[in-house]
């Protein structure tokens, strides 16, 4: 799972802005020259990054003049402080409430585009055990990281009446949900279902939160302000060149792209990500359900996600969700 440190990132922010000059606030390139892009992900190369290695590897970014280096994520990279500290143009956020917390913190950057239009977060049970639907998970126990018990397990909640007594602690281990046949885990529809069969032989019931009516965006690019004021022609390239590799990735040849996510990946298989592009398909994942332009976003659906997470207490009334992203690079 994916974490943004949002205080952490205010802080970087402070410490950024409070600093002398630095080399980086030199005279841009001529107009000949590409502009770099920097792009930190979120974790380490996969299939659910695989529309930005495609670009990367067909030369859709080069070839609307931009320079771009994916940066790696995982364990110890924090995504934030490399925005803060201009260690990177743009970066990736994972879903919702990231973006929302970072705007909660007054935080100056500001989502610019979704490439996932259905969050890829399901929960997953035994067969055979009479859990048919996910709110038959009822007093079951669930395996969640504190990450998730602060985000989607407020709609959950909400929506089917779950209980914190219920959240057992996971630590991406799926151990303990095999060792006990009551006991459900989160996971991505990507990821976890087929691991559990390839490792243990189960075929599990998956439930994806977003077809039962999880209103959150997935996979977003985020940009500072600073970085959206001084060369928005340059996000508007990548959000374009981005959304385009995502086509491509999933309708056409991904052996480029997928060369390149094993480079910076060795754990990443053929089919691993042959299987994780498939569900990115069959579950329309980056389209989603209505066939939304790749990459799009839509006053509605961040208000709708908006108004469930305040109606639970997450965010006051006060806090206007316009200030968590722009629609201004949103593909039309």
């Amino acid at each position: 799972m994916k974490v943004l440190h949002t205080l952490a990132f205010a802080a970087a922010v402070l410490l950024a802005s409070c600093s002398p000059g630095k080399k980086d606030e030199a005279a841009p390139p001529s107009a000949n020259a590409p502009v770099t892009i920097r792009f930190a992900t979120d974790w380490r190369a996969q299939a659910e990054h695989g529309g930005f290695y495609q670009a990367l590897a067909s030369g859709e970014y080069a070839r609307r003049g931009l320079k771009v280096e994916i940066v790696q994520g995982g364990p110890g990279v924090n995504v934030p402080q490399l925005l803060a500290s201009n260690a990177v143009e743009l970066g990736m956020g994972s879903n919702s409430f990231i973006v929302m917390n970072l705007a909660q913190e007054g935080v100056p950057v500001k989502a610019v585009a979704a490439f996932m239009q259905k969050d890829p977060q399901v929960l997953i049970a035994h067969p055979d055990t009479g859990v048919e639907k996910i709110a038959d998970l009822k007093g079951h126990p669930i395996l969640l990281s504190d990450a998730s018990v602060t985000a989607f397990w407020v709609w959950l909640k909400a929506k089917y009446g779950f209980t914190d007594d219920q959240v057992r602690k996971y630590n991406f281990n799926s151990a303990p949900f095999l060792s006990d046949k009551r006991a459900a885990q989160q996971g991505y529809v990507t990821s976890e279902p087929y691991t559990i069969e390839k490792m243990a032989g189960l075929k599990t019931k998956v439930f994806l939160l977003a077809d039962e009516g999880y209103p959150g965006y997935a996979t977003m690019v985020l940009a500072t302000d600073g970085t959206i004021a001084k060369n928005p022609a340059a996000v508007k390239a990548f959000v374009e060149a981005s959304a385009q590799g995502w086509r491509d990735y999933l309708a056409g040849d991904p052996a480029a792209a997928d060369a390149l996510i094993r480079k910076d990946n060795p754990e990443m298989t053929d089919d691993v990500l042959a299987q994780a592009r498939e569900k990115l398909r069959s579950y329309k994942i980056i389209e989603g359900s209505e066939g939304s332009p790749v990459g799009a976003m839509t006053d509605a659906r961040w208000k709708a996600f908006s108004d469930m997470a305040t109606a639970q207490g997450v965010y006051p009334r006060t806090l206007d969700p316009k200030t968590a992203y722009t629609l201004a690079f949103s593909p039309q």
